[in-house]
């Protein structure tokens, strides 16, 4: 694609190296700018509408340029753009969001670390659980299990526990005390004729295998996304998390819910952890926290984790650990009323009712010849395409078919996402059931204008 040389599009090939793109790809095409938001909308510099079928990425909880958000940010900028939490330092946002996250978590925790992004969030408890089992005289308890098709980020240790082999590959990945179990992914992954019950038995059996294989006095934590999101939207089977946890009590292994895309309203609960039962000894957020309109996350601990860590404080005279940003006031101000709008306008309820709606709207394409499975929960779901529905196979070139359908979506003015061969759905939480009609029907179009372009 051809653009003049002043335009945005070329400048931005010229100057700019982006996340998860082909670089190379990227000069011959250029970038989509958007230049604005509003609602569940965004629109490019040439005015063209699109429906955010991802909420940016996952994130976006409650729409584009809500008011609300920007007033808060002015005024915390106004009255204390920046303070740092070092050395008994803290400011009023920072006290609030605390005290707040830990009065809406799903089980009992005790304190709330913040940092920037989940990536941060997730390397900083790999940090944490090291200076913990050191604290309680386990030096040996430093590896730590994660799953195939996990995410936890793209920081050296983030990246190494997420299980998508494009993270890892040409980067010298994973790194050492890093182990990957199974995707609870059943469609996918059952044996011939194997229940959803069955499956999940195979998964604890699987954890089980690999903690007594390293040894249960090494193994430090277990990370887990309830509903794997990157991955492919991958939802348990119902009994998958009873079972792994069962397995995580027998050995004294702690359980790490990263809840960076569950967390806030996404599953049809304040956290996916009370959706699946889950009981972590600590819990990650980000993403929906502030909507991503400022970058936040926040790592929550129950005093299993935070009594060993603070008593090492102690010893050494300090915790040798933070982020200049952390808890950064501005951001903690943002989130603070982001969470006070889902509250306020029923957001989770809206997931419940519209996300029902998705469902039963992409249910009713289940029969066409492309779509494999679908799968999803609350309001976050997927569709996985195949050419060969009985094989479930798709082209020989994994990832084209979805990278295809994704793209005729974008031109057809919905902005989705191709995890391999798997279309995801999860809009902003204000979304309506007429918009997810326009958004499922666009997504049915494509599905059928790539069904004539392959020659199907």
């Amino acid at each position: 694609m051809t653009h003049s040389p002043n335009s945005p599009e070329a400048r931005d090939v010229a100057h700019h190296l982006h996340g998860y793109t082909d670089a190379r790809r990227h000069e011959e095409v250029g970038p989509l700018v958007i230049d604005r938001g509003e609602g569940v909308h965004v629109f490019d510099i040439h005015g063209k509408r699109y429906l955010e079928a991802m909420a940016g990425l996952w994130s976006v909880g409650v729409g584009f340029s809500e008011p609300r958000l920007v007033a808060a940010a002015t005024k915390q900028m106004s009255r204390l753009p920046f303070y740092h939490t070092f050395g008994h330092k803290a400011q009023g946002p920072v006290i609030d969001l605390a005290e707040r996250l830990i009065g809406l978590a799903p089980v009992p925790m005790s304190k709330v670390h913040f940092t920037n992004s989940g990536s941060e969030a997730n390397d900083t408890v790999m940090k944490l659980l090291r200076y913990r089992s050191n604290a309680l005289g386990e030096p040996a308890r430093k590896t730590f299990i994660a799953r195939a098709k996990g995410y936890h980020g793209v920081t050296l240790a983030s990246a190494s526990l997420t299980g998508l082999p494009n993270n890892h590959r040409s980067f010298d990945l994973p790194i050492a005390g890093i182990r990957h179990t199974m995707s609870p992914h059943w469609w996918r992954e059952a044996l011939p004729g194997e229940t959803e019950e069955a499956f999940a038995t195979r998964c604890a059996d699987e954890l089980e295998a690999l903690i007594l294989a390293e040894g249960p006095e090494t193994v430090a934590a277990f990370w887990a996304e309830p509903v794997m999101g990157a991955g492919g939207v991958i939802v348990p089977p119902a009994t998958y998390w009873p079972k792994i946890q069962t397995v995580l009590q027998k050995y004294g292994v702690l359980l790490v819910a990263d809840e960076v895309i569950c967390g806030f309203g996404r599953t049809g609960n304040w956290f996916g952890s009370t959706t699946y039962g889950m009981n972590p000894d600590v819990i990650v957020v980000s993403k929906q926290l502030s909507s991503s309109y400022l970058p936040i996350s926040a790592i929550l601990i129950n005093e299993r984790v935070y009594g060993p860590i603070a008593d090492e404080s102690k010893r050494i005279g300090t915790f040798g650990h933070g982020f200049t940003a952390s808890g950064h006031p501005v951001a903690a101000a943002v989130a603070l009323e982001n969470l006070a709008i889902i509250e306020e306008r029923d957001l989770i309820g809206n997931v419940r009712r519209v996300g029902a709606h998705l469902r039963a709207r992409l249910d009713a394409l289940a029969g066409h010849p492309m779509i494999g499975e679908i799968r999803g929960v609350g309001l976050i779901a997927a569709a996985e395409l195949v050419i060969d529905k009985p094989a479930k196979t798709a082209l020989d070139v994994p990832g084209r078919l979805g990278g295809m359908v994704a793209g005729i979506m974008q031109d057809k003015g919905v902005i989705s996402r191709a995890m391999g061969e798997a279309i995801a759905f999860c809009p902003p939480m204000i979304i309506t059931e007429l918009q997810v009609d326009e958004m499922v029907a666009v997504f049915a179009a494509s599905v059928d204008e790539a069904k004539v372009r392959l020659g199907l």
